[in-house]
């Protein structure tokens, strides 16, 4: 996963090309390669190698809109598929993102119509960046995958983001998330912040953030394309 093997869109590529030639980032090429390839390994990695970026390949760089920061990929079977959050039609609705669709109901009464479809590629068509912090799990083993350069990875997609574009909506939910705020610029972009939506702590501030309207109000208030959250 060295810079000429990196699968990712184009405009991404461009834009982090430095990084992929970083000593952190071909150590941690090393790493996730060996986790992906080991023989006895009884714990399968997530995402599919090939959904490792795909949150970059269905929102090119110069599309962000918003980003939804997220810590890992769900670690369970069939449930990661390389946005943060989302998981494919069919797949049981894990909690926090149950508590998302209620809190789009509550905020701007949308009701999600399919409740087995948790598939939020259609946000990221749009321009939502669904970006974990960590783009890689290893099954049944939350934050497995933490602390090998993956965050400095995405500290620097949030640092080329804030430092190319402007009024970019960034939704920051739990303290992980926020740890991230201090990478951006606050005067040029709407940073949205709330407790995490897990069931755990959605009732301690995520629940009635309004962080859907929000986002479109400001959006609109810079003559950007709202984004449709059905």
């Amino acid at each position: 996963m060295d810079e000429n093997s990196v699968k990712i869109e184009a405009s991404w590529k461009k834009i982090l090309k430095d990084e992929f030639q970083k000593p952190y980032f071909k150590a941690l090429s090393v790493f996730v390669r060996d986790e992906y390839q080991k023989k006895n390994n009884d714990k399968k990695i997530f995402p599919a190698p090939k959904d490792i970026f795909r949150s970059f390949d269905l929102c090119p760089f110069h599309k962000v809109k918003v980003v939804i920061l997220g810590q890992d990929p769900y670690h369970g079977e069939y449930q990661a598929n390389g946005l943060s959050f989302s998981v494919n039609n069919g797949i049981t609705l894990p909690p926090s993102l149950k508590n998302i669709f209620k809190e789009i109901k509550s905020n701007i009464g949308i009701e999600q119509m399919e409740k087995s479809n948790g598939d939020l590629s259609d946000w990221a068509k749009q321009g939502v960046l669904l970006l974990n912090a960590t783009l890689t799990v290893r099954a049944q083993s939350p934050g497995s995958h933490q602390n090998r350069g993956w965050e400095q990875f995405t500290d620097a997609v949030i640092d080329r983001l804030v430092a190319h574009r402007e009024h970019i909506v960034f939704m920051l939910w739990g303290n992980y998330a926020r740890n991230k705020g201090r990478l951006i610029d606050r005067t040029k972009n709407l940073v949205l912040e709330s407790a995490h939506p897990s069931p755990f702590s959605a009732y301690n501030g995520f629940f009635g953030c309004k962080h859907f309207s929000k986002t479109n109000r400001y959006l609109r208030e810079n003559e950007e394309r709202e984004i449709e959250w059905s």
